[in-house]
């Protein structure tokens, strides 16, 4: 296999698109915009990479690594513009629960001669943490890197928009409770399994009397905060040209507050502790532990790709530019690949981050890049100043930045009124995430989601069409007042595919209209055909004068194939409309009273005059 110039630079313009833009890249129109961006992006970095660090299990500093590797490898790799890649809730409480689960407290406790008590030795459970941590973000990547390079970007088309609402909702249950032991400054067993949810939040219950008040205290004003800041942003959004940094105000209040007080030691507050200047080298994480998180690392890549497709693709249609699903997956994989290497925790996109980067004039992932840079000064200079900080306030961070998500409840009943399957899709995602964990959660709620659709096949509406007078236009009788049936003809209609899961049903349907009184009666069927079995079925149904109009091109040739035609039902008797069939029926009657006859058309030329829906 011989590579020419022209196909090695277009090869290399697709799999690094920073290649193809930058050298482009405006600075008269991009320049400021993407600067504004990139410092407002970089400042929610902050506080955010440290509070989803929380909910990984992993110490605080790890999420700032975590805002940075990732962020300039999609920033070379990434097709999106405007999407911020970094830290996100939804993929850290799932690797949370593989690190609790596999680093749990209990495997670091230790016997203290001093106070005659078991401790946990937290400097060997955190290196363990970031160990786990590494080997799930960097197989993940892995994972995304072999989906991308199979082109298998398609795989996000099983991700229904209800189900990815209903799962980042569910997931958002679980980052509330994971975050409750921060707000009331007590230490619950962690559970992990089928329902360590509810567990969970009853062992929460029963240490409600041991709650910290200075931790308690720290928390609401926290909340309370946030909550009243982020309401004046909204607020003055139009008058204002960049939106309050409103969670580093918050970070930087509560740390000098901290520090002033000292909560810490005088009301027994916990704080993000020692921050280390500088980055981590790179290291291997260890291969041994890989078969231990192979399904979490699938779910991850699973999760992580979809929500930032479909982020990513929001924008482009708005934007007018491309987004490709396959170098999409590419990206991520790389990031994660990188950043697990790194010792950073896998990512994806936030939507309250995107947000930011999109209104306060990000126009490419110049302004992610710059974001990555705030990150950097702030690991390398400045990080240690935050080690007074309360986790209660990185937890109430959480807290905020997940009203979002509970909106979503508000889905149920807009879906009720629109499509109740689709209402069923989100309600059982939603359960089975919240009791299942993420991880088998998602799996389950993919296997219903796959369920319906073969149950929306099974249980198709059989209708009986009519035309509209004077036009070539057929609907539904029981549908239209208008539409009125055609002399000597009937027209059956079933509104799912016909293969042979519902062949047999078909032919039950079709069995109880009323026509075998009329034997000149001439029946037309409008069907899909996809199986032998489903038009063999139909063949062997005993009918007088039968029109079959099927939906494919390619139906009349598997038809052929599968011996469907004979003497009496040749491809001669094949039209393109149902209206030429109907005429062909009304003209040729008389020649045909003892002759089967069988017609193809499309369904869609059934349905292609909208207009006629107002009828």
């Amino acid at each position: 296999m011989r590579c020419s110039g022209p196909r090695a630079k277009e090869c290399l313009l697709t799999s690094v698109p920073v290649v193809s833009w930058l050298p482009r890249y405006s600075l008269k129109e991009n320049a400021l915009g993407d600067l504004i961006s990139g410092l407002s992006v970089g400042i929610m970095q902050l506080p955010q990479g440290m509070a989803y660090a929380l909910l990984a299990a992993v110490p605080p500093v790890f999420g700032l690594y975590s805002s940075f590797y990732p962020v300039l490898i999609y920033f070379i790799f990434g097709t999106s513009k405007h999407i911020s890649i970094g830290t996100y809730a939804v993929m850290s409480v799932m690797i949370g629960g593989v690190i609790e689960r596999l680093a749990p407290d209990s495997d670091f406790s230790e016997w203290d001669n001093l106070t005659n008590e078991t401790i946990i030795n937290i400097t060997n459970r955190d290196a363990e943490r970031v160990k786990v941590a590494a080997a799930v973000t960097l197989l993940s990547g892995i994972f995304q890197i072999l989906l991308g390079l199979v082109q298998f970007g398609f795989v996000v088309t099983y991700l229904s928009e209800p189900l990815v609402r209903g799962y980042t909702t569910g997931a958002a249950i679980h980052v509330i409770v994971s975050q409750l032991k921060y707000t009331f400054g007590i230490n619950p067993k962690r559970y992990s399994g089928p329902c360590s949810l509810i567990y969970t939040v009853l062992e929460v219950c029963s240490l409600l009397p041991k709650t910290n008040i200075g931790t308690l205290v720290v928390s609401i004003v926290a909340i309370v905060g946030l909550i009243l800041a982020k309401e004046l942003n909204s607020y003055l959004s139009k008058k204002l040209p960049i939106p309050i940094p409103v969670e580093l105000l918050g970070v930087v209040i509560a740390t000098v507050v901290s520090w002033q007080v000292d909560l810490e030691n005088k009301y027994k507050v916990d704080v993000v502790g020692l921050i280390p200047s500088g980055l981590q080298p790179p290291v291997l994480p260890e291969v041994s532990l890989f078969s231990k998180v192979i399904g979490d690392a699938f779910a991850l890549a699973v999760v992580g790709y979809g929500i930032a497709i479909s982020l990513g693709r929001i924008f482009a249609l708005k934007y007018g530019y491309n987004v490709d699903s396959n170098q999409e997956l590419i990206a991520l994989g790389l990031s994660n690949s990188v950043g697990g290497i790194f010792q950073c925790f896998a990512v994806s996109c936030s939507m309250s981050r995107t947000m930011v980067q999109e209104s306060t004039g990000g126009k490419t992932q110049v302004a992610g890049a710059l974001s990555a840079v705030v990150i950097l000064f702030i690991t390398l200079w400045i990080g240690y100043l935050f080690e007074d900080l309360p986790k209660a306030v990185l937890a109430a961070i959480i807290f905020v930045n997940l009203h979002g998500m509970m909106k979503q409840f508000m889905d149920i009943p807009a879906l009720w009124k629109s499509n109740k399957v689709d209402m069923l899709v989100w309600v059982v995602t939603f359960i089975l995430t919240v009791l299942l964990n993420p991880d088998l959660g998602l799996a389950a709620s993919i296997g219903f989601s796959m369920l319906t659709v073969i149950f929306r096949t099974q249980l198709p509406k059989y209708s009986l069409l009519g035309q509209i007078p004077d036009t070539d236009i057929y609907r539904p009788l029981e549908d239209y007042n208008q539409v009125r049936p055609v002399p000597g003809i009937l027209i059956f209609r079933s509104s799912a595919t016909l293969y042979f899961a519902n062949a047999e049903m078909y032919q039950e349907s079709l069995g109880k209209k009323d026509y075998s009184s009329h034997p000149r009666l001439t029946l037309l069927l409008l069907v899909h055909f996809i199986s032998a079995s489903s038009y063999r079925a139909l063949s062997a149904y005993p009918l007088f004068h039968l029109f079959v109009s099927l939906c494919l091109a390619g139906v009349v040739d598997n038809l052929q194939s599968g011996g469907f035609f004979n003497d009496k039902v040749t491809k001669s008797c094949v039209f393109s409309t149902v209206h030429d069939a109907v005429l062909y029926c009304q003209s040729s009657r008389p020649e045909i009273a003892d002759k089967v006859t069988y017609s193809a058309s499309t369904r869609a030329c059934t349905q292609r005059t909208t207009s006629s829906q107002s009828v």
